[in-house]
């Protein structure tokens, strides 16, 4: 449960310009789509792909460390950390029970399969995009487990493409497609406040002693 009043008390120390935003771009976010970045060698590029989640409105990015433990490259993310939720795992089989868990279908894109072009993908039902390492694309578990793969159709000799690259075309032509159908793809209400709190509680440098402040000033 949120307290609106922390929320409320919280929101008054922005600007207006500020609230409005959090909530322009809280209008465009989802979680219909989720991505996954599966033992990301090149941190860099888990970064990118993060920037793109932000950029067109994926409210959830979350990331496989199996293998490889490296934190998220700030500088390439552009501040894009603030704003998405990442969620990390320390092995497949738990971040495949919990997105499916979460009523997701598991997408594997791979230019390897022929099961779906981009273009012909049905976007109705809820689905985790899972996106593999730089060299040798997803492993063997999750396209065993996959309920469905994706393809980005190519038309050149090179058969595929940077997993930024990829992430980015497919995310923008996702949620472009999603914007403009009448699914039901928004953010609950309780989802939205939840965000305004969070990001609100990003936007303020001195948060610990604000935090105190009101602790101090509210709680008997």
């Amino acid at each position: 449960m949120i307290d609106i009043d922390y929320l409320n008390f919280l929101e008054n120390i922005l600007t207006d310009n500020r609230k409005e935003k959090f909530l322009k771009v809280l209008e465009n976010r989802t979680k219909h789509f989720t991505i996954v970045v599966e033992d990301i060698f090149q941190m860099h590029n888990t970064s990118a792909v993060m920037r793109s989640c932000e950029i067109f409105g994926i409210q959830e990015l979350n990331v496989i460390e199996q293998r490889y433990g490296k934190s998220i490259d700030k500088e390439i993310a552009m501040g894009a950390q603030k704003w998405v939720d990442i969620n990390t795992f320390d092995s497949i089989t738990n971040c495949v029970d919990t997105l499916k868990s979460k009523g997701y279908q598991i997408i594997a894109t791979t230019p390897h399969e022929d099961d779906c072009l981009l273009e012909d993908f049905d976007i109705s039902k809820p689905s985790a995009l899972f996106f593999g390492t730089e060299r040798d694309g997803l492993s063997e578990e999750i396209l065993q487990r996959a309920d469905g793969f994706l393809k980005i159709p190519m038309v050149g000799f090179t058969e595929s493409l940077n997993i930024s690259v990829s992430a980015a075309i497919i995310i923008q032509n996702l949620t472009n497609r999603l914007r403009n159908s009448n699914i039901d793809w928004h953010l609950s209400e309780e989802e939205i406040l939840a965000k305004r709190l969070a990001w609100a509680k990003n936007s303020i440098k001195d948060i610990k002693r604000i935090e105190e402040r009101y602790l101090a000033e509210n709680v008997k």
